[in-house]
């Protein structure tokens, strides 16, 4: 039996948990009421903060799902995504639209990687 780690733990959900060489994400949000842009860039840091934090990085991700207030701003999150995306290790990915947890979020990514 593999040894399980909770990664910045509350009472409600840990940011990241660790099990069986796998590292699972929370769904990461950027600054409430930013642009899709500043939201997407600070998501994207605290996925790097995190898959750090257990000794991954961005090239060991394995899926993303990515839900988008609106899918508008598709495009916008894509020109952010593509550049930081690690390059020949894209990820199994999908993106949808759905009513996040308040109006003032627009992105919101999990993941999954290995570690």
């Amino acid at each position: 039996m593999s040894d399980i780690k909770r990664i910045e733990t509350g009472p409600r959900m840990s940011q990241a948990v660790v099990h069986g060489g796998l590292v699972y994400l929370a769904g990461q949000v950027g600054t409430a009421g930013a642009s899709v842009t500043v939201q997407t860039q600070d998501i994207l840091a605290n996925i790097d903060r995190l898959l750090a934090s257990v000794g991954s990085d961005k090239s060991k991700i394995l899926q993303t799902t990515i839900w988008m207030a609106s899918m508008d701003d598709f495009a916008e999150m894509n020109a952010v995504w593509d550049g930081w995306v690690s390059q020949g290790n894209a990820p199994a990915r999908a993106t949808g639209e759905a009513k996040l947890a308040t109006p003032d979020y627009k992105v919101e990514i999990i993941v999954i990687a290995a570690v």
